[in-house]
């Protein structure tokens, strides 16, 4: 059975760990390999192994970051199929999605390529007489990056670019689901040239993130994941003085107007929601439909999900692969099964999907849930899987107020041929990212990921300028080299004279 360690301090390394979680295949349900747990002692070595490197790393000149961000990124780019097909192999998701999201983590790296202009301070001259004002900004120190399944590429690029761009040191956190692209990005780095210590990967389960959090050497705690487990590490870093920012779950609306294209709708809204199998935080897994619109909205976008190709990840042909875990598939379709009995129309059903050839796998197929109430169990939940339920409204104030009224505020869209309505949408929608006419509105590298209310916890969002602000620490300098005068230091507060 392959064997996946740890990485720390430019090499791979079992350290102390003793207990293993077992890495699946989602699309056959057969293990595939092991991966190490660490303990707190592997905690220890690798933060201590980060706090060694960054003495040196932050103090590195920005040419020579630069150097190696330009090299990674290159490296990147040229085994982007290999880290999609690590993906896909582990989590499941088909191969085009894959490259997509390697795609999405490369843009975030090329904005961290850009870092002497990011990191640009500002200068005020003769304040007062003699006297001038700059400020700049310095890293951190060692940087947590706790980082989920579902993206096992993307979520990491999105932080420890601009994390070591700024001249701090990482410990990565990858799910132990799918640990082997983390593997892959910290080979790519050490032929980029980054020096030892400045990137590590650390696997774990609740010990190690608990142990990263409480960490007196961690500076700062980046983490993206379900709402309870986003609460629980706002609360052990923040608790431990560290800077934290906390990326939650979501519950991603759609609202469909009268007035929209409902063929246009119906196609974007199935392939947000049954994408990567819905297990995306930014999935549309509920749609609002406005008034007359419903039935023919339902119809559409059940045609258009029975037409998906549901198959392995790695047959090009598959258009959707499985979910992540047998226990993920048989918790989705518990949900299912408990929504006809609560009022809901099964109006697709995705339960009992077999693939051929690949029998034992985890599949769920493409399922539409109709005539959802916002009182039911699979409206109230984060399923993240194939599932989308569908609500009615009689108008866009009662749409907009469900949207209001959900505790997650992640994502949302619109689709509307009005620009009144769409503008009333955007400004009165209390949700962090929004698409008109676009279903997954994850804003491009250079402006900020993250949502409202129970979907983030923390001030600062992942990566643009709110990244580079989390991963920094600014000083304002006053100065001033007097000439020698006559008369003493004046005792009252300083003022601009």
């Amino acid at each position: 059975m392959r064997r996946i360690e740890h990485f720390i301090g430019g090499k791979a390394t079992a350290a102390s760990s003793r207990r293993t979680s077992p890495v699946f295949d989602p699309a056959l349900g057969v293990q595939q390999a092991e991966v190490l747990l660490a303990e707190e002692p592997d905690v220890d070595a690798a933060v201590d192994c980060a706090a060694d490197a960054f003495a040196r790393w932050s103090e590195s000149s920005l040419s020579t970051r630069t150097k190696v961000l330009f090299s990674f990124r290159e490296l990147v780019n040229a085994h982007l199929d290999e880290l999609a097909t690590a993906v896909s192999a582990e989590h499941g998701k088909v191969l085009s999605d894959a490259r997509g999201e390697v795609q999405r983590g490369l843009e975030v790296l090329e904005f961290a390529c850009g870092i002497p202009q990011l990191l640009k301070g500002q200068y005020s001259d003769q304040v007062s007489t003699g006297v001038d004002v700059f400020s700049y900004r310095q890293p951190l120190g060692v940087v947590a990056c706790i980082t989920p399944f579902n993206f096992p590429v993307m979520v990491p690029m999105w932080m420890f670019p601009i994390a070591i761009a700024c001249g701090n040191t990482v410990v990565l956190k990858p799910s132990e689901r799918d640990p082997s692209p983390s593997m892959l990005l910290a080979e790519l780095w050490q032929k980029a040239g980054l020096p030892e210590g400045v990137f590590n990967v650390l696997h774990g389960d609740k010990v190690a993130v608990e142990a990263l959090c409480r960490h007196e050497k961690i500076a700062a705690v980046s983490f993206v994941g379900s709402t309870p487990i986003a609460r629980a590490v706002y609360g052990w870093a923040s608790a431990a003085g560290k800077r934290v920012q906390a990326l939650g779950g979501a519950k991603n609306h759609a609202i469909v107007l009268p007035d929209a294209a409902t063929d246009y709708a119906a196609m974007h809204v199935s392939a947000a929601a049954f994408g990567s199998a819905g297990e995306r935080c930014m999935a549309i897994s509920a749609a609002i439909a406005v008034g007359p619109v419903a039935d023919a909205f339902v119809d559409a976008v059940a045609e258009q999900a029975r037409a998906i190709r549901v198959g392995p990840g790695r047959d090009q042909a598959s258009e959707m692969g499985p979910v992540i875990t047998m226990e993920a598939r048989d918790r989705i379709v518990g949900y299912i099964e408990r929504a006809k009995p609560a009022g809901a129309k099964v109006a697709l059903d995705g339960r009992g999907l077999v693939v051929p050839g690949h029998e034992d796998g985890f599949f769920v197929g493409p399922t539409i849930l109709d005539q959802v109430a916002p009182d039911m169990e699979v409206y109230r939940d984060e399923i993240f899987g194939p599932v989308l339920s569908v609500l009615r409204a009689d108008s866009i104030d009662e749409a907009i107020a469900l949207i209001n009224a959900n505790p997650y505020g992640n994502g949302t869209a619109i689709f509307t041929s009005s620009g009144e309505a769409a503008r009333r949408f955007h400004r009165e929608v209390r949700v962090g990212m929004i698409g008109v006419n676009v279903p997954i509105p994850v804003p491009m590298a250079y402006y900020s990921f993250g949502g409202w209310k129970d979907s983030l916890f923390g001030e600062r969002r992942v990566h643009g300028e709110e990244g580079v602000g989390f991963y920094t620490r600014q000083k304002v300098v006053t100065e001033r080299w007097p000439q020698p005068i006559d008369g003493g230091a004046s005792y009252h507060f300083p003022t601009a004279e």
